[in-house]
Parts: structure tokens; sequence; C-alpha cells
């Protein structure tokens, strides 16, 4: 896997290839323990040894991105397959590309409380930010913890007051706002992240302490990060999709089993030099679960289309997930 800066982005769009027959996939993920079935289906091969049961040679590419926004950007440009983001950038790209390339989840890759981290020893809740806040999130009012954030501001104040909070926002990767929340010292004094970046900041800074929970938001337990794809993929190469969900749900098994070998796994590929038990701790939250089928995703989705923005009214969760066997008992 290797990352992106913004020209080489931008060059890969401008010379993005058409999309090619059985036996090749392209994946973005981001940052974080979120994404460890990925991890683990890479340190396996389990994209290929599906493929193979399929009769196919799968090569596999991955790449690495930062924020909702740019994931969607290189999914519709032509130059990935899978993208990897919110619930968030997923309603949103559903939303849009419905009638034209119309876009879908595949799958979730588990459940995961986000906290919205302070630093501010004045800020308790969202009720005490202020200008003098600085709050880094993936993508300003696209990513799942900037609309996550836009859900807990409407059910404080009320649905018109939904983007109240998007003032104090500010787009970062997740790395840099962990980096920027530990250290202290810059504008950056809260950031919403995901594992095990907020779990980082709450062990690197006194000051640092959770303000907001995003299963409080959501009403329990919930997907957060999802992988969707343009129906063309799906529908060109279904021996390739099977093969990608298989491993997934593989992957997931693993998980379960072998928590342990899990964080070995998610250190080495992803080669993060954060603590091993404090990984192995977020495994084995209680709280973190790492299925496949979406969990929880549907009010967010009604909260989105309630204050437009999303135009589509999604009759339930299937209106914007692919019907597939690893993920038939959603929500």
């Amino acid at each position: 896997m290797f990352k992106l800066t913004a020209a080489t982005l931008a060059l890969s769009f401008a010379f993005a290839a058409p999309a090619y027959a059985e036996g090749r996939i392209r994946i973005a993920e981001q940052f974080g323990v979120v994404y460890l079935l990925l991890n683990v289906a890479q340190d396996q091969q389990l994209i290929e040894k599906q493929g193979k049961k399929l009769g196919v040679d799968i090569t596999v590419e991955r790449l690495q991105l930062s924020g909702g926004s740019a994931v969607n950007d290189a999914l519709l440009s032509g130059a990935i397959d899978i993208a990897g983001a919110g619930v968030g950038p997923l309603l949103t790209i559903w939303d849009r590309t419905n009638g034209r390339q119309n876009v879908k989840g595949v799958a979730s890759l588990g459940s995961f409380p986000y906290y919205l981290v302070s630093t501010n020893p004045k800020v308790k809740s969202i009720t005490d930010l202020t200008e003098k806040d600085r709050i880094a999130l993936p993508a300003v009012t696209v990513s799942v913890q900037s609309r996550i954030l836009q859900y807990a501001a409407a059910k404080q104040w009320g649905d018109k007051e939904f983007a109240r909070l998007d003032k104090f926002t500010q787009t970062l990767p997740h790395p840099d706002a962990a980096t920027a929340v530990i250290a202290g010292g810059t504008e950056i004094n809260g950031h919403f992240g995901n594992p095990p970046f907020q779990e980082q900041e709450l062990a690197g800074n006194p000051n640092a302490h959770i303000v907001l929970n995003s299963y409080d938001v959501l009403g329990g337990p919930s997907s957060a990060t999802v992988l969707y794809a343009t129906e063309k993929f799906r529908n060109e190469n279904p021996k390739t999709y099977r093969a990608f969900t298989a491993a997934l749900a593989e992957a997931a098994q693993y998980v379960a089993k072998n928590p342990e070998g899990a964080a070995d796994t998610y250190l080495r590929i992803s080669k993060s030099k954060v603590d091993r038990e404090l990984i192995l701790k977020i495994i084995k939250n209680p709280q973190v679960n790492f299925s496949v089928a979406p969990q929880n995703t549907y009010g967010l989705a009604q909260f989105l289309y309630r204050v437009g923005a999303i135009k589509k009214q999604p009759a339930s969760w299937r209106d914007y997930f692919f019907e597939d066997p690893v993920i038939v008992h959603g929500s």
C-alpha cells in the first residue's frame, strides 16, 4: 500500500484507467484500527485466496487517502474500485450518484465508538464549544465525524441548527490531529477521531477528555466506517466482488477468534508504533464489533435527509447497500 499526495492523486485521476475485467481490485482505505479487516485480508492474502476458489487470479492494489471527499473523488474518477470511508460520505455519494454511477455500500468494517476529544478543560459538552475551540476531523461537513457532530447539534438545538458547530471544525488527517492534541500548543484543541488515535490522545495528554461519544448520538453501537463501490464495478466483476466480500467475512472471523494475532497484524501492516497493549485493548473492547454487516446506520440517513444534506430519502439501509449474503442481517 502507498500513500498519495494531493499532486499524485490529481495525476492519478487525470490518467485513471477504465475499469478492468475480472481479476483486478483497487482499494482505498484511510487511517486507524477501523481498517483492521482490510489489514488482515492483506496480510493473509484472503482476497487472492477467495478468488482462486472462484477460478480468478486477483491482483489487489491498495491506496491510502485521508477524508471522505478525497475517497469519493477517487471512486468517481475511476482511480479506485472500493472506497473505504464513513457512513456520511457513503450517504453523500449514494445520493449524488443515484441514476448514474449508483454507488452503494459493500460492507461494514465494524462498529466502533468514535470520541470527540478536547483538551480544553472548560469544554464538558458540545454546548461549551466557542470560537476558541478548533476540532480536527477528516473532512468538514462530509466525514462521518462531521455528520455525527451535526446530528448531535440538531438534537441539542433543533434541526435548523444542525450546522451550528461546523465553524469550529477543521479538516486534518487523524495522525496529524492526534499529534497536535497530544503535544498541545497549537490551535487544534479537539479531535473527532477514531481508534487508535482517540485512545492515544486520552493516554498522551492529561488534559484530554471525552466530550461526545458517537454511540450516545446514534442511539447505540453503530457502523461508522464502511466500504462502497459503483454498480458498474460490481456488475462487471461479479467473481472479484464475491471474492472480496468473502475475504472480508473470513477476516472478521479471524479477528473474533484471534485478537492477539489481529493486533500483531495491524501493527505489522500499518507499520504503526502504537503500543500493542493499547491496540489489543481496542480490539477486545466489548463496544467494538468487527462485523461486515452494517449496524444502526439508518438513523443517520434519516437525519441527513431531514436536514436536506441528502435529497433522496432511503426507505431502509438496504437502499444504500448492495445485496450480498455476508450483510443480509444489517441495519
